[in-house]
């Protein structure tokens, strides 16, 4: 007589066989069953105070670890405030997977407490969404949503799990147990003959550019950016910002796309970032390669460039680098790579001298403290995120391993992402920037960081302003009608170390090197609280 089993036993064991042994999380009724299943297993549930850092704290696991992150929250009002957090793994092509209770199947239709169409929720902001009906399949259900999180463009995938589902008490037969193949991604290589076209495309063009998406601008995805101009001769360049090409981390990028007659799309949408690749940002007679893993995108990318599309392949990015760089031969010019670069890293020599005063730093004041520490700790992993604060940093600190806050331009995901990557880097140190308007997001996930130990320096720009949305105002409408935007100049340092965690509050340039460093060593979740001045975000130009 077979043993018997609970759904909810069913999940935990998988997970736990599949070596996915960290989970974010937010308990709540509908999921306690998990909760219970995973006593005895090897798994970790590090849990948070909000559904939407749990999510956050998946992806940025998911981005870091090339693996898949998992977060379970309840069902209902917990759903939605994780679905809420998704648009920004989506937008990152961060791979990972909610896991949501959900009202039981016996109810469905007839008002169950918490009872919402999860699934249709999810499915905007996700590669898949669907609910879970059986506990027989269940395993197999999360195998699959697992794959598809991990398989061409990386991304959050959604499954609901009625409770029920995880209450109900099977047999423990071996066909209810995936496979491990059935967690591996599906891979889309490209063909031989379409990265010779390619290659051939490039070598025809005398000033090629290859673009590339948040998936290529991992550490591992840098590398392959390295590898494959190092071969090619053409510039390889990396959009991850929702200000495309006024990225200030692209310096004056801006005025050398303009000059590209082809720009090899590899696996980068063409979409607002690129200005949809009309005039004037792009060429009129520019030509396009798009090499894509989803064909939405390259249909895309046909009905609006038609003939200007001279070649097109289905294929995930990164085995498409690989292959691209295993049959690629220089076809570039290094005087044009020369010129791109230069361009990238044009910064105005006006800033060397900018600074602020005291109680009122500038941002480059801001940034060079931070650099300070930096450049004596080359193993950190760094985290940006906030409006003009985040922007002045991209321009003037760079990472082999870095998460911003992405092309989707939600602001507040820094202390999850700074979470996730303390947990997965364990050793090596994690400093996240952000702005005093993300600062409030998730100021509770402090409590997280103390009650599990995880410590990390979150290094805040404090102008007591929503700054980004105050610069609109006066840009678009005048300095006499900006308004709904001030926030108070608080001691978030403070707050840090009610929870237990170390603070530090800055007032001059002098100091915020050494701050950091305090922070630092103090092995504590800690909070740099730097006053500064309210300065528009960079835009960088030439001319």
């Amino acid at each position: 007589m077979n043993d018997q089993i609970r759904g909810a036993d069913i999940v935990a064991r998988t997970l736990d066989r599949a070596g996915m042994h960290q989970i974010f999380t937010l308990s709540g009724n509908h999921i306690m069953e998990i909760f219970d299943a995973t006593i005895g297993t090897d798994i970790n549930l590090t849990h948070v105070r909000q559904e939407g850092a749990a999510v956050l704290m998946a992806g940025a696991w998911g981005q870091l670890t090339s693996n898949v992150g998992i977060a379970i929250v309840t069902g209902g009002p917990g759903h939605t405030n994780a679905v809420a957090a998704l648009c920004t793994p989506q937008a990152s092509e961060m791979p990972m997977v909610l896991l949501s209770g959900h009202a039981p199947t016996s109810e469905l239709g007839r008002g169950s407490f918490q009872e919402l169409p999860q699934a249709e929720m999810a499915a905007t902001v996700t590669k898949a969404a669907w609910m879970a009906e059986s506990a027989h399949t269940v395993g197999h259900e999360l195998a699959l949503a697992i794959r598809i999180a991990a398989s061409g463009r990386p991304g959050p995938v959604h499954l609901s799990l009625p409770s029920d589902v995880l209450e109900e008490i099977i047999d423990d037969t071996p066909d209810i147990w995936p496979e491990a193949a059935d967690f591996l991604p599906n891979t889309r290589p490209l063909s031989d003959v379409a990265a010779d076209a390619a290659i051939a495309a490039m070598e025809a063009a005398e000033q090629p550019i290859i673009l590339v998406g948040p998936h290529l601008c991992t550490a591992p995805g840098r590398a392959a950016q390295r590898a494959l101009e190092a071969k090619l001769g053409v510039p390889v360049v990396g959009m991850e910002s929702p200000r495309g090409l006024n990225d200030p981390c692209l310096g004056a990028f801006a005025e050398e796309l303009q000059k590209a007659d082809l720009l090899v799309l590899l696996g980068k949408p063409l979409d607002f970032t690129l200005k949809f690749g009309d005039t004037p940002a792009i060429d009129a007679d520019c030509q396009f390669v798009v090499i894509d893993p989803d064909i939405e995108l390259i249909e895309r990318a046909t009905l609006s460039k038609g003939a200007r599309l001279i070649h097109n392949a289905i294929a995930d990015s990164m085995p498409a680098a690989k292959t691209l760089t295993e049959r690629g031969r220089s076809v570039g010019n290094p005087d044009w790579c020369t010129a791109v670069y230069a361009a990238i890293d044009h910064r105005p020599d006006a800033w060397k001298n900018i600074t602020g005063e005291e109680g009122a730093l500038h941002a480059l004041d801001f940034c060079r403290g931070v650099q300070s520490f930096l450049s004596s700790h080359p193993s950190h992993v760094l985290i940006m995120d906030g409006g003009e604060i985040g922007q002045w940093s991209q321009a003037n600190l760079d990472n082999e391993r870095r998460i911003t806050n992405g092309v989707a331009g939600s602001i507040g995901a820094a202390t999850p992402f700074a979470l996730a990557a303390r947990v997965a880097e364990q050793n090596d140190p994690v400093l996240t920037i952000m702005g005093d308007g993300t600062f409030g997001f998730h100021m509770a996930e402090f409590d997280t960081a103390v009650r599990n130990d995880i410590p990390f320096v979150a290094v805040v720009g404090n102008d007591a302003c929503w700054n980004a949305e105050h610069q609109i105002q006066i840009r678009d409408y005048g300095e006499n009608r900006a308004h709904g935007c001030e926030l108070l100049p608080a001691r978030y340092d403070k707050v840090v170390e009610a929870m237990g965690g170390h603070g530090e509050l800055v007032t001059r340039a002098e100091d915020v090197a050494e701050a950091i460093e305090r922070a630092y060593a103090s092995g504590k979740p800690a909070c740099v609280n730097v006053m500064i001045q309210s300065v528009a975000a960079p835009i960088v130009r030439r001319s």
